[in-house]
């Protein structure tokens, strides 16, 4: 599908109109949160290796504990944790749309021998643009009053939010169950990737980590991710998401606990009963000079030249490599010939002093002869 992507998202959700009927209002007020998604620098991104020395950064506070978890019975009890406990670590990198998920959990009875969905399971729903209301088939309002079971399976579910059942471990399964059409794509790369580290044996005691990321989508089309529309992640915005742990206890499986982050059970398939979530911007960072530029008109070699330095920045100065220099923050300057520059930002602050300088990336004209 061709156009901008506000565009196609137009279209993708006027279809969805047609097929489905009235699409789930935005959400209001979540039931749960804000909780902290940690930012990474865009050099400490996590190698999706299960190994957790990559998240050592993110503090207690942006980590979500098992024992924040409650039996959604109303009972409001609480995991025992000489049974099952852990933490869920979430990140983002800024200009990524990604989430990053760590999940670290001691437990007593690993449930994975068995075929089907008798395992223990990670179950992650996520509603980034908090578009709200139902997301699988069988919540949709119009189901039984002119909406088929097919169209509601496949023009609905999981469209607008995602549901995934990521098992843990998975044993002879593929990872993770994407509850909807988007299944053949959705769960693997470019999309999403995953990896464990565990030495776990069915029915037995440990720790297993889980490290693994995923695309969160505005609209997750059931023909590919062609005609999908990614959700933006920006800094300070909310998103919807929760999860629940699935722990199932002896050998019986009559031991079952769903733990859940909400205090709704249906939060499985009603994203306006998901939480709050920030993605949080990066704490103060050091001052490191940075910069880009346009080129306006490359017949007048007019370029606008623009500060993007990180850090208290009280002072700066353009060298233009042909002589020239200005100490504005965004400046456009006029080149007298035709050259290939080297252009240099120093800024100054409290913390310092840094400087950048890029070789050639303003020119205008080819590489010289030799």
């Amino acid at each position: 599908m061709r156009g901008s992507p506000r565009t196609v998202r137009r279209t993708v959700w006027a279809a969805a109109l047609w097929l489905c009927g009235p699409l789930p209002a935005a959400a209001a007020a979540l039931p749960c949160g804000p909780f902290s998604i940690h930012q990474f620098a865009p050099d400490a991104i996590p190698r999706i290796d299960g190994d957790p020395a990559d998240w050592a950064e993110v503090t207690p506070a942006e980590s979500v504990g098992v024992d924040r978890l409650a039996a959604d019975d109303g009972s409001n009890h609480r995991p025992d944790p000489a049974s099952l406990s852990g933490r869920i670590r979430v990140g983002w990198v800024k200009g990524l749309n990604r989430l990053f998920f760590l999940y670290e959990v001691d437990d007593d009875y690993w449930d994975f021998g068995q075929p089907g969905l008798r395992n223990d399971i990670f179950e992650l729903v996520v509603d980034a643009d908090r578009s709200g209301g139902p997301l699988i088939a069988r919540f949709h309002p119009a189901l039984g009053a002119g909406l088929s079971d097919h169209d509601a399976w496949f023009h609905f579910q999981n469209v607008h939010a995602q549901n995934y059942h990521v098992f843990t471990p998975p044993g002879d399964k593929d990872v993770a169950m994407a509850w909807g059409p988007q299944a053949s794509w959705i769960k693997r790369l470019p999309w999403s990737n995953f990896a464990y580290r565990h030495a776990l044996k069915p029915g037995g005691k440990g720790h297993l980590a889980l490290e693994f990321w995923i695309t969160p989508f505005d609209h997750a089309d059931p023909d590919g991710p062609e005609k999908s529309v990614e959700t933006t992640l920006t800094e300070n915005s909310l998103i919807a998401m929760a999860w629940a742990l699935i722990d199932r206890d002896g050998a019986d499986g009559s031991k079952q606990g769903f733990w859940n982050l909400s205090p709704r059970h249906t939060m499985y398939g009603q994203a306006s009963e998901l939480c709050a979530f920030r993605l949080m911007p990066r704490p103060d960072p050091a001052l490191k000079a940075d910069w880009s530029f346009r080129i306006l008109d490359s017949r007048t070699r007019d370029v606008a030249f623009r500060d993007e330095s990180t850090g208290p920045v009280t002072a700066r100065r353009w060298d233009f490599g042909d002589g020239t220099a200005s100490t504005e923050p965004a400046p456009v300057h006029r080149y007298a010939a035709a050259g290939k520059f080297v252009v240099t930002l120093e800024v100054t602050g409290p913390t310092g002093r840094s400087r950048l300088e890029k070789v050639w990336d303003v020119s205008f004209t080819g590489d010289p002869q030799k």
